[in-house]
């Protein structure tokens, strides 16, 4: 690919978009459960003794934890399912090419064309 690992060829990669979606979701769904955690953290603290408050801030911090943990499940029935269908999920999906794909994503983002995760090298 060359010098930048953040060429055209690297963008429309199915396989790099396809971590960089899945790491896109789980980095959405942990924002989202550590939101309604802390919403349901301070509705707990503003409860003022009121069972009902009560049970909904649980109810709310629960179900923020069981989304979460939905989310991570959802990524293991994604091998399971490849293991199942004979199908080698874990050469185009890991954590390590998720990391790497928001990485690369964010750095060039943030820091512009000429950041440092564009010098580190291809993709794979």
């Amino acid at each position: 690919m060359g010098d930048s690992a953040f060429t055209i060829q690297t963008i429309f990669d199915p396989i790099f978009l396809l971590n960089l979606g899945i790491g896109l979701f789980l980095s959405f769904a942990a924002a989202l459960c550590i939101y309604y955690m802390f919403y349901g953290g301070l509705a707990l603290i503003f409860s003022s003794g009121d069972d009902e408050k009560i049970k909904s801030a649980m109810g709310t911090i629960r179900y923020a934890v069981i989304g979460l943990v939905v989310a991570f499940l959802a990524l293991g029935f994604i091998f399971l399912l490849g293991n199942v269908a004979n199908f080698a999920v874990g050469e185009y999906i890991s954590f390590e090419r998720i990391r790497d794909a928001l990485t690369l994503v964010f750095e060039r983002l943030f820091n512009g064309p000429n950041s440092a995760a564009s010098m580190v090298g291809d993709y794979y």
